[in-house]
């Protein structure tokens, strides 16, 4: 669930910086182009933004002086992209509003709670409703494939039960078989063997694996399917799940291929 902003502004806030990418592009979708004055490096949506904007660091290392340079009325963080000590000095001089979204639902409710701070309900209003006429068309009866979701390797890691994603992967008709464990655990391959899903999904991020990365785990999983999934559409909430569930259903036909 959300956490309700920290000395909550008085006036609709005009200087706006966004620590999360994800969020970053939900400020674009809402209209708040003047409005953003500083994203992180990897706010890379959109385009426009990423090349024009002030850039205050990573996520994990936000340029605090940069920061304060721009004078900001609102920060716009997360609870698991940024540091709480370094969230917690901000707060000590600028309102900030920190999310903790673990589930679709609670997506939904940030977008809303954004947008009230920012005076843009009636956009957040539309963009809900197509974000939910979209996975009402393209979700529906996937059954339910047994899968690994992997985002790092040396050491492997998946998404345990307790993630955005993991229940991304329900909606999309996937049963997480690490679903009873917590964030973000190291696995190894021969544990995932032991477990013998249908599928393994790899992600385009954080890390990036890539074709060669099939081949490898195929040595040791030669029977399961594995494929190459885009982690945006998996992880980043706000208005990039407007595209989340049309490739949900094209990742299940894929799959059907396999």
């Amino acid at each position: 669930m959300f956490i309700t902003v920290t000395n909550k502004p008085d006036i609709t806030p005009k200087r706006i910086i966004s620590l999360v990418p994800s969020q970053t592009e939900l400020l674009w979708h809402l209209g708040l182009y003047e409005e953003t004055v500083g994203i992180t490096k990897f706010c890379i949506h959109p385009k426009e933004w990423y090349t024009s904007k002030t850039r205050v660091g990573g996520t994990k290392q936000v340029n605090i002086k940069k920061i304060f340079e721009l004078e900001p009325d609102l920060i716009i963080c997360n609870k698991e992209e940024n540091v709480k000590e370094q969230i917690d000095v901000l707060a000590e001089k600028y309102p900030v509003f920190v999310s903790d979204i673990s589930t679709y639902k609670q997506a939904m409710q940030a977008i809303t709670a954004i947008a009230s701070i920012t005076n843009k309900t009636a956009e957040a209003a539309l963009l809900i409703q197509n974000i939910e006429a979209s996975f009402e068309k393209n979700i529906a009866n996937k059954g339910n494939i047994t899968a690994a979701y992997l985002i790092w390797k040396s050491p492997y890691m998946t998404v345990g039960g307790d993630t955005y994603i993991s229940d991304m992967m329900r909606i999309a008709g996937f049963e997480n078989v690490f679903k009873n464990k917590f964030r973000y655990p190291e696995i190894s391959l021969e544990e995932l063997k032991q477990l013998n899903p249908t599928l393994v999904l790899l992600s385009s991020e954080p890390y990036p694996f890539k074709e060669k990365h099939i081949q490898e785990i195929k040595q040791t999983l030669p029977d399961t399917k594995i494929l190459l999934v885009d982690g945006e559409m998996f992880s980043w909430y706000g208005s990039r799940m407007l595209y989340a569930a049309e490739y949900f259903n094209k990742l299940q036909a894929q799959i059907k291929l396999l």
